[in-house]
């Protein structure tokens, strides 16, 4: 298997996780999936600069997170912008308990490799809700 097919593994996997964490309402889950000096923007336009920051927003919203339905996050695309670096795209649909589409969502992932054999790890992260109607 190609590098380039590990590392798309790797990332699936890390969407995956990212998909997991968020259903089961697991902050500290979440948080491993982060570099150190990240950054994040909400689906609501917050900034979060640090993973001290990331972290303290993650524990105060997302166990409180009320939704009846399911959230699910799919690699959409994934662009190399080096090796150890890639841009991706996410489609990310929360859905009711009755399976209706509540909200769609497109975030940009931008991960870095750590090592030439580590962990991918989310780095610069924008997550963009889709405006219905």
């Amino acid at each position: 298997m190609s590098e380039q097919m590990k590392a798309l593994e790797a990332i699936a996997e890390v969407v995956n996780e990212v998909e997991r964490t968020q259903r089961a309402k697991d902050a500290e889950g979440f948080l491993a999936l982060f570099h150190p000096d990240a950054l994040w923007t909400t689906g609501h336009g917050r900034v979060l600069i640090g993973f001290d920051a990331i972290a303290e927003f993650t524990r105060a919203v997302l166990p409180s997170a009320e939704w009846d339905g399911e959230v699910t996050y799919e690699v959409a695309h994934v662009q190399f912008l080096r090796p150890d670096v890639a841009a991706v795209k996410v489609h990310q649909v929360y859905r009711s308990g009755a399976g209706d589409v509540v909200s769609e969502g497109v975030p940009l992932y931008v991960m870095t490799q750590e090592g030439e054999s580590g962990p991918w790890l989310l780095t610069a992260c924008q997550n963009t809700e889709v405006r219905q109607g």
